[in-house]
């Protein structure tokens, strides 16, 4: 696995980054097809900021900490990413399987209004609206973009206040 350690806002020691390279390193143990994880570290309004973005297969699972201390922040985004990478296994194994299992995932967060701060662009493969909800839940986002593989539409899937997934696919 290729570790990447970035630094916004702070300088990245050789201890924090033999720290970071160390947590990291362990979920090779869990998924030996990780390509890559970058890991991003920042100072925030006195807060510490660890992000991992984990590459596995064409699949991105994505956490985030904030605490008061950057070390403590790497602790916390590790205790997330191992509740997402067990999430991607079992639903791996289940897929294997061919048992399909309903999520139950809480509440989504309420509307803000502004400018548009941040572009980005991303490829989107074509994919099931069940894979997209797994890849969604990876993310740890309220919402996933995806190109259906059965009708070659972009759609969009997301979380509803009930718990349950919407699913948004354009009109013919």
């Amino acid at each position: 696995m290729n570790v990447i350690i970035n630094g916004r806002h702070l300088e990245i020691t050789p201890a924090l980054r033999s720290y970071a390279e160390e947590k990291i390193g362990r979920f090779d143990k869990y998924l030996s097809n990780i390509s890559e994880a970058v890991v991003t570290l920042s100072v925030e309004k006195y807060r510490h900021k660890a992000e991992v973005l984990l590459k596995v297969n064409g699949v991105k699972i994505q956490a985030e900490g904030k605490t008061g201390e950057v070390y403590s922040a790497i602790d916390q985004v590790v205790e997330k990413l191992e509740k997402q990478v067990v999430k991607f296994k079992e639903k791996q194994h289940d897929y294997r399987k061919g048992e399909k299992k309903t999520a139950e995932t809480p509440g989504a967060p309420g509307m803000e209004s502004g400018a548009i701060i941040k572009h980005k662009r991303f490829d989107m493969k074509p994919m099931s609206s069940e894979e997209a909800v797994n890849q969604m839940e990876l993310l740890d986002k309220d919402f996933f973009i995806f190109t259906n593989e059965r009708s070659g539409d972009v759609n969009v899937v997301y979380r509803r206040n009930d718990g349950n997934y919407g699913l948004i696919e354009p009109a013919k």
